[in-house]
């Protein structure tokens, strides 16, 4: 695994105007995808191994392809962003950052209007704990 990139709550807050765009973006996707597997199942159940696929299913198979890349496009541009995408129900997203020199998260949630949580990184959503001073301070350059 390479060393992951550590935001401050600034920096954090900082990519919040893009990683909202983009974790949108993933949402209105999956909602789409899932119905598209829902199509794309009931008109392939009549198949059998054998048949040849109609016109119908193969686009519906497509369509489906199609979203599903349009979704990991988003995720991948959340990662290269530095972010841990954590949820299609809530739209949960995660970034590195440092408490007392350990590795922890910084907490946001798609309906959240600024980063305001953090919680450690084997935590999840439950251990969110809110901002306090030591999670605000800048660090001091060294």
């Amino acid at each position: 695994m390479s060393t992951p990139r550590l935001f401050t709550v600034r920096e954090a807050e900082a990519t919040l105007p893009l990683v909202r765009r983009i974790v949108r973006d993933v949402l209105t996707g999956h909602r789409r995808w899932k119905a598209l597997v829902a199509e794309y199942e009931l008109l392939a159940a009549p198949l059998t191994a054998g048949d040849r696929e109609p016109d119908a299913v193969r686009a519906a198979r497509e369509a489906t392809d199609h979203e599903a890349h349009r979704i990991n496009a988003c995720l991948q541009e959340l990662g290269e962003l530095g972010c841990v995408f954590k949820g299609f129900e809530a739209g949960l997203v995660d970034f590195y950052a440092l408490r007392e020199d350990r590795l922890v998260f910084l907490c946001w949630k798609l309906d959240e209007e600024h980063v305001g949580h953090w919680h450690e990184v084997d935590a999840g959503y439950d251990g969110r704990h809110p901002l306090d001073s030591l999670m605000l301070a800048e660090p001091v350059a060294g």
